[in-house]
């Protein structure tokens, strides 16, 4: 039986491409392979050849650079058929139109709804909101404490996975008898076990689903983000039915998996580092800068896919060539020694602030549900210590593991002690 790992390491070492593993049971050394390979490094996705870039200067110039587009038909081995549905990660690049997958003007017209939905002071108006539902899993955290035998609590599925999935459906207005299917689904359709022809049978389940959603709220508005993309009108010309769906369908997924990583991954380093998390709990060190540092070392997204160049782009003594694939490794981006530091791979949140990262991205497609993961997180943490300030880890930290997605860092559970 082939090692991933070990194919990993062999190509890295001899030159070739850095295999990514699909398993992601070595997160943290393939990042470090990934950096040494160099700023702009080959990569192997499930046997498909790509670029990815590990350097935080690179990717702030790359993903503002024209020549790389989202246009899937753009990449040259979609165009010679090389690359075709079977392959299981094109449901993250194939995935309709939406402002997720265009350039230009044409994503602008499809971002702006969303981003003023988003705005700072719609964040604020939702704020009770999100304490409430905060308070509300606090609770059945605590619930299920009680009825633990050994008083042993999965953080992930009973606070920080449905956290997040209620904010999100709350603004797009989807009924929470619906959020447990739409993370199933969700969970399903990233997950590197799922059978293709099951991935693609999921997507086209979510599709259905969110054309229904649209369908409703075109005929009975109401006051939420699926109604307000229904009813834009940027430059006169009004958002399609699939663009729309192409939208929520992205939202939905970006709105919690990223608020997920980043709550569970918070919580992890603090509790692996107890002196850092004794000097947030005295309130020496601010919950801010608690998330910031999570961003940049623990990052939600390991890597996103894709972007394609529409014609050779030098960098340095290498060339992006015309058709060639672009990922964006985040996770070797935090990491990045020349511009974090040679402590670059340590969690420390006495290091110098603001704390530069850009886990959310950079320029036109920077996310815009960042500010919403920020005041999720900013309520979520510092309300679950509260509660809980004996918490600790159930379990070993080597023995929490992962989910296999290629592009999230998530784990399978957290399990935990409220009380330690």
């Amino acid at each position: 039986m082939n090692c991933p790992h070990a194919a990993a390491r062999e190509a890295a070492s001899s030159g070739g491409p850095v295999v990514i593993d699909p398993l992601v049971q070595d997160l943290d050394g393939e990042t470090a392979r990934l950096r040494d390979a160099g700023p702009l490094a080959r990569i192997e996705l499930l046997g498909v050849p790509a670029l990815t870039v590990t350097r935080h200067a690179l990717a702030r110039q790359l993903l503002l650079d024209p020549r790389l587009v989202k246009d899937l038909d753009a990449w040259g081995l979609w165009q010679r058929g090389e690359v075709t549905h079977e392959w299981p990660l094109i449901g993250m690049i194939d995935a309709g139109r939406s402002m997720f997958t265009v350039d230009g003007a044409e994503h602008r017209r499809l971002r702006t709804k969303t981003s003023q939905a988003l705005t700072p002071r719609r964040l604020e108006e939702i704020r009770p909101d999100i304490e409430k539902f905060t308070e509300e899993l606090l609770d059945a955290l605590a619930e299920q404490g009680e009825k633990s035998e050994n008083g042993v609590v999965d953080l992930k599925s009973v606070f920080a996975q449905p956290l997040p999935m209620r904010v999100v459906g709350m603004l797009m207005g989807v009924d929470e008898a619906e959020h447990p299917m739409l993370m199933g689904r969700y969970r399903a359709f990233f997950s590197m076990l799922t059978p293709q022809e099951e991935r693609l049978a999921l997507l086209a389940e979510l599709d259905v689903f969110y054309a229904a959603l649209v369908r409703e709220r075109t005929a009975r508005p109401a006051d939420d983000l699926t109604s307000a993309l229904i009813l834009a009108e940027e430059g006169g010309e009004p958002l399609t039915e699939e663009e729309v769906v192409g939208n929520l369908k992205a939202m939905v997924a970006a709105g919690h998996e990223t608020t997920i990583g980043l709550i569970l991954n918070a919580v992890r380093a603090l509790l692996t580092h107890p002196h850092q998390l004794r000097r947030v709990l005295d309130g020496e060190i601010p919950w801010e800068t608690v998330i910031e540092e999570t961003l940049r070392w623990d990052t939600p997204t390991t890597h996103l896919l894709m972007r394609f160049a529409t014609e050779d782009i030098r960098i340095g003594d290498d060339v992006i060539a015309k058709g060639e694939g672009v990922v964006i490794s985040y996770r070797a981006i935090g990491r990045d020694i020349e511009h974090h530091g040679t402590d670059a791979d340590d969690f420390d949140i006495t290091r110098p602030t603001p704390i530069r990262h850009m886990t959310f991205g950079h320029g036109p497609h920077i996310c815009p549900g960042a500010a919403l993961s920020r005041v999720e997180a900013g309520i979520a943490l510092p309300a679950l210590f509260a509660r809980f300030p004996g918490l600790r880890a159930a379990v070993e930290d080597e023995q929490v593991r992962r989910l296999p997605v290629m592009t999230q860092n998530d784990m399978e559970a957290f399990p935990v002690l409220l009380h330690g």
